[in-house]
């Protein structure tokens, strides 16, 4: 009987022949570079990320392979420009992986997940990286960011001790926005509620809640909870147009209601 990792070993080969093939043969997968193939990468992305909102593990599955494709594919047209191989690629975060996990393969100890993410930024700074948010990729959304830059300058220390602190500095940043509004200043309101935002995502994350998780699901609430809205307007011959905020309202809630 074939073992699994044989049959893992020949799914992985069988997709790079293909993907040799398709280079050889096919107009159009000659003629995609690393650049073209950026965008159709970062739409699989939130395919995947869509397909993992919704618990859609056929989804997941399928995401998964359109993204280990492209892997196979960058690192294709890496081997014909003669700047890396596959081997390169996957014996690279192999090493990587062995180097940040001294606790599995070395002697370090460590007591919990923190004592690992803290190593594991410790052990980056010393292989040259100048700071601890040096890995933050610039192009993330913002709301994924936030969440990325707290939670490595928290890898340092840099970080309240609990849930209370992080409620008084949401407070503190939310009287700083009913100042800004006071005071009339665009600059200061775009700026104050920028802080609001940020210390909303921090207090999400002492909640351990994924904030950016959290906010799709609130989207596609609302998506749905609106578009059940219009069809009950229809049915009562009416438009949301031509209906006043009240009506809107009381349909809204009674939606809420049959939820």
């Amino acid at each position: 009987m074939i073992s699994t990792d044989m049959q893992t070993n020949d799914a992985f080969l069988r997709l790079v022949k293909i993907m040799d093939e398709l280079r050889a043969q096919c107009p159009w997968d000659k003629k995609q570079t690393i650049e073209s193939l950026r965008h159709l990468t970062i739409e699989e992305t939130y395919e995947l990320a869509d397909a993992i909102t919704s618990k859609d593990y056929n989804g997941i599955r399928e995401e998964l392979g359109d993204l280990l494709l492209h892997i196979v594919f960058y690192a294709k047209i890496g081997s014909e420009q003669q700047k890396f191989t596959l081997d390169e690629v996957i014996h690279g975060v192999c090493d990587k992986l062995i180097k940040r996990h001294p606790h599995i393969y070395g002697d370090v100890q460590v007591a919990d997940e923190e004592e690992v993410k803290q190593n594991w930024e410790k052990i980056k700074l010393a292989e040259g990286k100048k700071s601890v948010l040096g890995g933050v990729p610039q192009s993330l959304p913002a709301l994924v960011k936030a969440i990325r830059l707290q939670e490595k300058s928290k890898q340092v220390g840099f970080e309240w001790s609990n849930t209370e602190q992080v409620w008084d500095k949401l407070h503190e940043e939310l009287d700083e926005l009913k100042v800004a509004i006071q005071n009339g200043n665009q600059d200061d309101i775009e700026s104050e509620t920028g802080d609001v935002l940020f210390s909303m995502i921090n207090l999400s994350r002492f909640l351990q809640v994924d904030a950016e998780n959290a906010l799709e699901k609130t989207n596609r609430k609302f998506m749905r909870r609106f578009h059940n809205m219009e069809a009950a307007a229809v049915a009562q011959h009416k438009q949301l147009h031509d209906m006043s905020l009240e009506e809107m309202d009381a349909l809204w809630n009674q939606i809420k209601h049959l939820e």
